[in-house]
């Protein structure tokens, strides 16, 4: 029995050397392609989901930050580890919405739509700033803001 249980054990041991070794093999092919791939004017997608062009980067001095372009003009440096994956064109969808396909969305309170924006800050002011807040159309808020020049 105790043979057994010794057997039993070293298999595990054997199991989980072996599925570790298979991993870190798999990770470093990863790493390598993923340097291979790393050069300037390819898109990236960083850490914390910033998304960029590589301006600089140096394989071999892993240390040494890479350049991202994340807008025009705008460059950031970042650590060389900070480059989470590299987007291919296939990974991003670039078709462009149709005006018809995109609906506008009231978010205005219908109890509100009679009211006018002055009224409701009043109503705040009042009661306090406890009532639900109410979105403003484009026009009402022209004319709020040119009313508020006038008077200064």
């Amino acid at each position: 029995m105790d043979y057994l249980l010794i057997v039993v054990l070293l298999a595990l041991v054997a199991f989980m050397f072996w599925n570790s070794r298979k991993r870190m093999k798999k990770m470093k092919e990863e790493q390598e392609a993923k340097a291979r791939q790393t050069v300037p004017g390819v898109e990236v997608m960083l850490n914390g989901g910033i998304f960029g062009t590589i301006v600089s980067y140096d394989p071999d001095d892993l240390d040494e930050p890479a350049q991202i372009e994340i807008a025009p003009g705008v460059v950031i440096r970042v650590h060389s580890q900070a480059i989470a994956r590299i987007i291919t064109p296939s990974e991003v969808d670039e078709t462009p919405l149709d005006d018809a396909e995109v609906e506008p969305v009231d978010t205005r309170d219908t109890a509100a739509d009679d009211q006018t924006f002055t009224e409701i800050v009043a109503e705040d002011k009042k009661y306090g700033a406890n009532t639900p807040p109410v979105s403003e159309t484009v026009e009402e808020t022209r004319r709020r803001l040119e009313g508020d020049d006038k008077q200064a």
